[in-house]
């Protein structure tokens, strides 16, 4: 996280105390939402490394605190005024309390496809988790449900590594071959067994683009 944040240099509101927070996702660059923070918010973001905001309603808020919906900091900027703050962030879940992803709905710009994959994924490592939860306390021997292959996936290290390399290897032969169709069809295939996999290490698509973007910011610096 980027805690360079110089909160003397913020511009706070003189009669609320308060500085305007854009909360953006930091890979797809969408507008998540729009809150207001003090000295004590922002002091507290930098500390925990999640947003924090404050509403005349709810006095001081962590972002997720009872949803979930954590928003995991990636960078703050103040802008050239000092009057406004973007907040870059990796979040848990929808930023917007009608389990919209972003309070701003479609017009804030679509969210990415790694995203909407990770997500799935996800959804389905936390439904596995509770399926051998069960089945451990209920200690059942009846029968079960048909394993999905992203199931399989992550219940299963060497599987997992053993679909990267040959999907890996069908796409160098595609490639080589210089078949179009059939290399994206192949690269889709490791992509999604690469989501699976960073998934069952808990990382994410997201996260590696993230390192990708950063890289290129980098390189232009």
């Amino acid at each position: 996280m980027n805690a360079s944040l110089n909160i003397d240099a913020v511009n706070f509101d003189k009669d609320k105390g308060t500085v305007v927070v854009v909360a953006q996702d930091a890979v797809s660059g969408r507008v998540l939402m729009v809150e207001n923070a003090d000295r004590e918010a922002l002091e507290r973001t930098i500390e925990t490394g999640e947003m924090h905001y404050r509403s005349r309603t709810r006095g001081l808020w962590r972002k997720g605190a009872t949803s979930g919906n954590v928003q995991k900091v990636v960078s703050l900027t103040l802008d050239c005024d000092g009057d406004a703050v973007v907040a870059r962030v990796r979040s848990a879940g929808p930023a917007c309390h009608t389990g919209a992803v972003s309070c701003f709905g479609e017009s804030a710009g679509a969210p990415t496809i790694w995203s909407t994959l990770a997500s799935k994924i996800s959804m389905r490592r936390v439904e596995l988790n509770e399926e051998l939860v069960a089945a451990v306390q209920s200690d059942s021997t009846g029968p079960r449900k048909p394993r999905s292959h992203t199931r399989e996936l992550l219940l299963d290290r060497n599987l997992r590594l053993k679909k990267i390399g040959e999907e890996s290897a069908e796409l160098i032969a595609a490639c080589a071959d210089g078949d179009a169709s059939r290399a994206t069809e192949e690269a889709a295939d490791l992509i999604y067994h690469l989501a699976v996999a960073l998934e069952a290490v808990g990382s994410s698509l997201d996260r590696a683009a993230e390192v990708l973007w950063q890289r290129s910011l980098n390189a232009a610096s």
